[in-house]
């Protein structure tokens, strides 16, 4: 007689922790597609500075004083998050909530320095087309930084509430590389925008 094997009979996969989700690849299509995004508007940048037929940046190149330090800053929460990460897995799940604290406050500071910066600027988003990009780049990277604030804000609000532990942290991890993302996209454009003007050779004649 032939045995017939039931549903309930069926293993069924458990996803353990070190299973890639649908969420992994949510967010990692996400990052993806928001790479290509900013790659194309510092295509722009690069391309209408090389044909520019006066002086790029037409204001002269950025101050680096208070920007350098926001980079600090900014990179300074992928390290925080990793440690808050590190803890929980390990099950020290305080120590986690007071890093995954101490990475919000370090990215609003960012927040708040950048929008510091952009009142010390001399033009606007209208100005010309160099406060155009400016303003666009740095814009559409502090719109990032808010969501993943927001994002890092109701993780560590769950854990709070218990609900993720050492044996159950995947969505952190999955949060924490939107965040990453985040920090090294700033780094493109800190090249990009404030760096590659102190170099000249490529900015106008």
């Amino acid at each position: 007689m032939t045995e017939v094997t039931t549903l309930t009979e069926v293993p069924l996969p458990t996803g353990g922790e070190g299973s890639r989700s649908v969420g992994w690849w949510g967010v990692l299509s996400l990052v993806a597609s928001e790479a290509a995004l900013f790659s194309y508007l510092l295509f722009s940048y690069f391309f209408v500075a090389i044909n520019a037929d006066t002086q790029w940046p037409p204001t002269g190149a950025p101050e680096l004083g208070l920007v350098s330090v926001n980079t600090v800053i900014l990179l300074s929460t992928s390290g925080t998050l990793w440690l808050a990460e590190r803890q929980l897995s390990g099950g020290y799940r305080r120590s986690s909530i007071a890093l995954q604290g101490l990475t919000i406050a370090l990215g609003a500071l960012f927040a708040g320095l950048q929008t510091v910066e952009w009142s010390n600027k001399d033009f606007s988003l209208s100005s010309h087309t160099y406060g155009s990009l400016f303003f666009t780049i740095t814009g559409i990277h502090l719109a990032h930084v808010v969501v993943g604030l927001l994002v890092l804000c109701f993780l560590m609000l769950w854990t709070i509430l218990g609900y993720f532990d050492a044996d159950h942290r995947r969505p952190l991890s999955i949060g924490s590389i939107y965040w990453h993302f985040v920090d090294v996209v700033w780094i493109f454009i800190f090249s990009s925008l404030y760096l590659s003007p102190h170099l000249g050779g490529l900015h106008g004649p």
